[in-house]
């Protein structure tokens, strides 16, 4: 039976007193009895809806919202939680109408006009959220919460640099808001601020070590500075408190590809799977891990499966694309490589021009084609010699780069001009980026267009490098052991320099034609008298092509002087990770791209001892069939 009351405004004052307590069933029964009393009190109906708002109750609670704003309708309070109830159900375009109505009697009402801006923003009205937050502000100019919501709205918008100083605004009110530090430190890590975004998670994370999005958010950092370990340590730390994080589940998966450990990746994958079992993301990494474990089929359902669920995951497309690649499967890969220019790290490279994208289909003969070049160096070295069978169409052939690689272009046969590191080009009537013309020349596996040499240096200039060099008559080895630290998987790809110093055993001539070096090397090579040096002397490709026509042998990692040295047609062997680079196929000794070269494969992950131990018996080789006669 409902609970009996002598006076309804005392039994409503110990309501609200139940209510401020937390004691919400308590409060709820005192409702319900006075409800029972008096059908139409609007302020029991109110205090009944915030009740059953709190504890979840949303649908209860918008029913209980209507019953008092059917008897009242100019009632604020309940205007604004039914309001906050709508928004509560994803009724968003509703909540914004209830905010209105508040805001009709009451314009300067802060929490209104902030949780208004959260409607709107949801609505993606952008410019209308913005505008609420700062009306919320103008009206109550320490609101934290409208601050930090304003950020939050700046950074979807991808105005980061805004979002930040609205987080710091916030901030400077409320320091010890732990969403509100890890807000900042999401910011911080968007613009490339890794170590302050580490910064802001720990201090969230010191006001709340349970927190696991911040956990999770600090991972993903430490993951990208490739502090790997500490990286799991936070996931982890996140798990042990929460298991069910799919979000979470992926990122260790991926931080354990990283670091080549698959098998434990893909049982990541799995877990979050079993969580969220239609996450196209999670489908597609999952796939990546099969990819790495060599069970392809599996990886390719797993990819048919993320693009079942999102036809438009150009992700999913491109990863399956190296997948392809790298079986060899050049008709459908270098299509699905064309999705690439959806992804946000391509997009800038898209040239945007009104002529028109040649695929191949034209006739070229006696037209200007201008091409362009992206990604890497050595993706531009690999397929510039494109260039020459566009020649051989008829056609006049323009290309576009980087400065380091413009005059080592000048140079390519059938390039009639090279424009180097700006936007300004000639008149053209077709255009094509370097990374697409084997799509344009539907080029397979057994098409490659291996010529055996494609790049060269000047005679002089080779002469002054000649100059530079020792004349001891030793076979002479050119090295480079790291490339860009920049791409994603350098440190796979790369070793310590220490890692091949072993070839020095042997009576040869060593040559770095490392341009570059990284700072945990650079003290070694500095000792090391018989390593020549030449890194500052190294000012463009052209002169590491002057140089490396010099040397009997291009030992390297996968870099852009592996390409380089292919395309010049020395005899190159490239050191490759357990699982290389598509371009490089799978278990072979040999390169479809370049005649001269030869690959040297881990056999198993991370271990480029026996790598190097492979290549200074191969040295040792030579130098037997060799002796010692000079060049």
């Amino acid at each position: 039976m409902p609970e009996a009351v002598s006076s309804l405004s005392d039994a409503l004052t110990r309501a609200h007193a139940a209510h401020e307590l937390g004691r919400l069933n308590e409060a709820e029964r005192i409702c319900l009895a006075i409800l029972a009393a008096e059908a139409d009190h609007v302020d029991a109906l109110h205090l009944l809806a915030v009740v059953q708002s709190r504890r979840g109750n949303h649908m209860n609670a918008l029913a209980s919202y209507e019953r008092a704003l059917a008897i009242r309708p100019d009632h604020p309070e309940a205007l604004y939680g039914c309001g906050n109830t709508l928004y509560a159900l994803g009724r968003f375009k509703e909540a914004v109408a209830s905010y209105d109505r508040v805001l009709a009697m009451r314009p300067n009402t802060a929490r209104a006009l902030n949780n208004r801006g959260n409607a709107l923003r949801r609505l993606k009205r952008y410019d209308e959220a913005l505008a609420s937050y700062e009306q919320a502000v103008r009206v109550r100019p320490n609101y934290s919460e409208a601050l930090n919501n304003r950020g939050i709205c700046l950074y979807e918008i991808k105005r980061y640099e805004d979002a930040l100083a609205s987080y710091e605004q916030a901030l400077a009110i409320q320091s010890d808001r732990p969403e509100m530090l890890n807000n900042r430190g999401i910011c911080l890590h968007r613009l490339r601020r890794l170590a302050e975004a580490i910064e802001s998670y720990d201090a969230a994370l010191a006001i709340r070590p349970d927190y696991c999005e911040a956990l999770k958010n600090r991972g993903v950092a430490l993951d990208e500075l490739k502090r790997f370990e500490e990286a799991l340590a936070d996931y982890d730390k996140a798990l042990a408190i929460r298991p069910d994080l799919p979000d979470t589940l992926n990122n260790r998966g991926l931080t354990l590809q990283r670091v080549n450990r698959a098998v434990e990746a893909l049982a990541c994958y799995e877990r979050a799977l079993a969580l969220r079992p239609d996450d196209p993301v999670i489908l597609n990494n999952r796939a990546n891990s099969l990819v790495q474990l060599g069970r392809f089929e599996e990886a390719r359902a797993s990819f048919d499966a993320a693009l079942a669920i999102d036809p438009d995951y150009a992700q999913a497309h491109v990863n399956s694309a190296y997948a392809r690649l790298l079986l060899g499967d050049f008709a459908r890969g270098w299509e699905e490589h064309e999705w690439r220019w959806q992804l946000d790290r391509h997009r800038p490279q898209a040239a945007d021009f009104f002529q028109r994208f040649w695929r191949g289909n034209e006739d070229i003969a006696g037209k200007t084609i201008l091409l362009h070049s992206e990604q890497g160096f050595g993706d531009s070295i690999q397929f510039s010699r494109y260039a020459i069978l566009l020649a051989e169409r008829g056609a006049r052939v323009v290309v576009t780069v980087p400065l380091a690689l413009a005059r080592l272009f000048a140079r390519l046969a059938g390039v009639h001009e090279v424009v180097a590191g700006g936007p300004a080009t000639p008149p053209f009537d077709f255009h094509c980026s370097l990374m697409s013309l084997p799509l344009a020349f539907a080029t397979r596996l057994d098409t490659v267009p291996a010529m055996p040499r494609y790049l060269s240096a000047p005679a002089d200039m080779i002469e002054a490098w000649r100059a530079r060099l020792r004349s001891g008559g030793r076979l002479r080895v050119g090295i480079a052991w790291s490339g860009n630290p920049d791409n994603w998987n350098d440190h796979n790809r790369s070793m310590p320099l220490d890692a091949l110093l072993p070839l020095t055993d042997l009576p040869i001539e060593v040559v770095s034609l490392q341009k570059d070096v990284p700072d945990r090397d650079r003290a070694t090579l500095d000792r090391r008298a018989d390593i020549a040096d030449f890194g500052p002397r190294l000012t463009d490709f052209l002169e590491t092509a002057a140089l490396a026509s010099l040397v009997d042998v291009v030992v390297t990692v996968d870099s852009a002087v592996a390409h380089l040295a292919g395309a010049l047609g020395r005899p190159t062997w490239i050191l490759l990770a357990f699982l290389a680079d598509w371009r490089w196929l799978l278990d072979r000794e040999d390169s479809p791209w370049y005649p001269s070269a030869r690959l040297f494969r881990q056999r198993r992950p991370d271990d480029w001892d026996e790598v190097v131990a492979r290549v200074k018996r191969e040295l040792a080789r030579l130098l037997d069939r060799a002796g010692t006669a000079g060049r």
